[in-house]
């Protein structure tokens, strides 16, 4: 790719950016959120196309309309969010759009022995006639890399393609990238975790606020190094935390059973217990229950039994406005669905929880100069950019959507703060600074129950941690007496106590 140039309007999301990719080597395209990747890679995949600069594919300029265009040029992409059909079978999506017939007969047993073939010659294990619906997240993730190896690629673009693995999984995912490039292929791998750069990538091309900042052989440089880079700062990759000082019980949760949409239990005699001055960290791959249980102990969904008791008060099937009356608080999974609202104002979505108390209203008028007074001194404190309070909430980077719910909720002095994916899709220096203000919480006292998909996370701000699966808490540990891998078979329900 060479001097691509992105606008939107006046916006300009790549500028001027020079990228080139062996046959045979993994390389990473790391940067902030926003800071462009995945914008230059949708023009490499041909979902958009270039303002300025040229595409070169095998020494030959190349101008793609659509993506279709780009897997004739051997382009694959593993989207973050897989695009498969679940109720057909691993082979029928596989060879959706490239089927192979006999006759006017789709001739199956041909597509099924090439699709065999294939999983074998990669080492990507699958069960062919398995129902999509029925498999693993790793195994999905395995399909949508077959599926694009089924086109011809020779280049394949990887996006955040860890987020939804166990530590073995992600294991299994280097492997399987390895030996991708072993046999010649190209793999670009979009991602903003530095442990898993090192792991798997020969080069990395480091992408700032739009510009590109230097292309790196992974080898030479530190995790550090590259976080500097990628945020143009020193940064804190370790969380420094000191010691613990545990108090009283503050949230007990007694054999929870909570349905989803389908009426099926997706938390399932659930029991858990939270001390005042601790960080309890919820391990699980995604879908073992973690978001009915957060919807169920924010007064969102509707419990079916068990209690959920808060200083010894059952407040289950209560009201959200009940709940956080008793002093839980939540910076929510999906911080754009269920933390702002996006058309409101910073300062609308700071007295969000509040503005009908006598701080911010007298019989039902709002205090407008007390509530502007007011988030101005918290855009501040949590260094809310821009410092404009009248500024919509949905023109903030993700960043600073986080920071805004971030200073909402710990300025209500929640007794519990429960904490859902809090750093998801944010970049190393939003990261700091959130985790600080959670330690900073347990720090002064304060229960926090951090749920995290991300391992790292979960065991630099633990005190103690429980494992999810099936609905259930399957293990519960000491930080300091546990590790990745144990943390990762049990996630994988490996081992199964209760």
């Amino acid at each position: 790719m060479r001097g691509i140039t992105k606008k939107f309007g006046d916006f300009v999301a790549n500028d001027k950016i020079d990228l080139d990719v062996k046959a045979g080597e993994v390389h990473a395209l790391l940067g902030e959120n926003g800071a462009g990747k995945s914008t230059l890679m949708n023009m490499l995949y041909g979902l958009y196309q270039p303002t300025e600069g040229d595409i070169y594919i095998k020494g030959q300029k190349k101008k793609f309309k659509d993506p279709k265009d780009a897997i004739e040029a051997g382009l694959g992409m593993v989207h973050q969010h897989f695009m498969l059909i679940e109720p057909f079978t691993v082979v029928e999506n596989i060879i959706l759009g490239k089927e192979r017939t006999k006759g006017i007969f789709l001739d199956m047993e041909k597509a099924r022995r090439d699709v065999l073939d294939l999983s074998e010659k990669y080492g990507l294990a699958i069960d062919p006639d398995a129902k999509i619906e029925n498999v693993t997240v790793s195994t999905q993730q395995r399909v949508e890399i077959l599926k694009i190896l089924y086109r011809g690629a020779d280049i394949l673009i990887f996006d955040e393609p860890t987020a939804v693995l166990t530590p073995q999984e992600i294991d299994e995912l280097g492997e399987i990238i390895k030996n991708l490039s072993d046999m010649g292929k190209a793999v670009i791998i979009i991602t903003h975790k530095l442990k898993e750069i090192k792991e798997m990538a020969d080069r990395c091309t480091i992408i700032r606020r739009g510009k590109k900042i230097a292309t790196v052989d992974v080898k030479d440089v530190s995790e550090e190094d590259l976080a500097n880079m990628m945020v143009g700062r020193s940064v804190l990759l370790n969380v420094e935390k000191g010691p613990q000082k545990e108090g009283d019980l503050v949230l007990e949760i007694k054999d929870l059973v909570v349905k989803d949409e389908k009426g099926i239990n997706k938390v399932n005699g659930l029991n858990l217990k939270l001390h005042y001055g601790e960080i309890l960290g919820l391990a699980g791959v995604d879908g073992n229950g973690q978001s009915q249980l957060l919807e169920a102990l924010t007064g969102l969904r509707k419990v079916t039994s068990g209690e959920i008791l808060i200083n010894g008060e059952d407040i289950a099937n209560k009201s959200p406005r009940h709940i956080q009356e008793k002093g839980m608080y939540n910076i929510p999974e999906d911080r754009q669905k269920r933390g702002l609202v996006l058309d409101y104002s910073i300062a609308e979505n700071i007295v969000l929880e509040n503005y009908y108390k006598d701080q911010f209203s007298k019989k039902g008028i709002l205090k407008f100069k007390e509530i502007e007074d007011y988030s101005k001194d918290l855009i501040e404190k949590f260094d809310v950019r821009p410092r404009d309070i009248s500024y919509a909430a949905g023109d903030l980077s993700g960043g600073n959507q986080q920071k805004v719910i971030l200073a909402r909720e710990i300025s209500n002095d929640p007794d519990v703060l429960i904490a859902a994916q809090p750093t998801r899709g944010l970049d190393v220096g939003a990261i700091e600074f959130i985790r600080k203000y959670l330690v900073d919480q347990r720090d002064k006292g304060k229960a926090v129950l951090l749920v995290s998909f991300e391992l790292d996370e979960i065991l630099a701000l633990s005190d103690r941690i429980n494992v999810i699966f099936g609905g259930k808490i399957t293990g519960s540990f000491k930080r300091e007496d546990t590790d990745e891998r144990q943390l990762g078979l049990y996630m994988a329900g490996g081992k199964n106590e209760n």
